[in-house]
């Protein structure tokens, strides 16, 4: 009844996939995405003048924290032993935006694509949320897995 999808059982119900007969590998993966804002807004981040501080360093922190906690918030995901987590945030003036990539490492049976999206969703939702007294109007996009490397399927990279 599956159909060959993987988090169905036989009756189609939910069932998280048994990775036991698969053997360890290197795994990585990196997500990005982009919040867009004011220029005034990206002003304020670069100066060092947003109104909760510094912005940049508490989105990394809750973009590492949220990789770490990727198994207690997407059904049926496997609690991984992360072994790098490295969020990076670079600002783009033209845009106006902030850039995050968020690259997740491990040795294990199962990918690390999930912990790398919710790595780089976290920190961008946490950009939003320290800058929304400011600039309400910031949209948050292009949210995407870009590389992921191990496991049976092998490399990938977003065009």
């Amino acid at each position: 009844m599956s159909k060959g999808l993987t988090h169905l059982d036989h009756e189609g119900r939910a069932a998280m996939v048994d990775v036991g007969g698969k053997r360890e590998t290197e795994r990585t993966a990196t997500a990005e995405a982009r919040v867009v804002m004011l220029a005034a807004t990206l002003a304020r981040i670069l100066d060092g003048t947003a109104p909760k501080g510094d912005v940049l360093a508490a989105a990394r922190i809750a973009g590492i924290m949220a990789a770490k906690r990727t198994a207690e918030l997407i059904p049926l995901c496997h609690p991984l032993a992360l072994s790098s987590v490295a969020i990076t945030l670079a600002a783009d003036e033209a845009g106006p935006a902030v850039e995050i990539a968020a690259t997740v490492k491990t040795s294990g049976k199962t990918g690390v694509e999930m912990e790398a999206l919710t790595a780089a969703a976290v920190a961008a939702l946490t950009l939003y949320d320290m800058l929304k007294s400011v600039d309400r109007g910031m949209r948050i996009e292009a949210l995407r897995l870009t590389h992921k490397a191990g496991g049976k399927s092998g490399e990938y990279r977003a065009a």
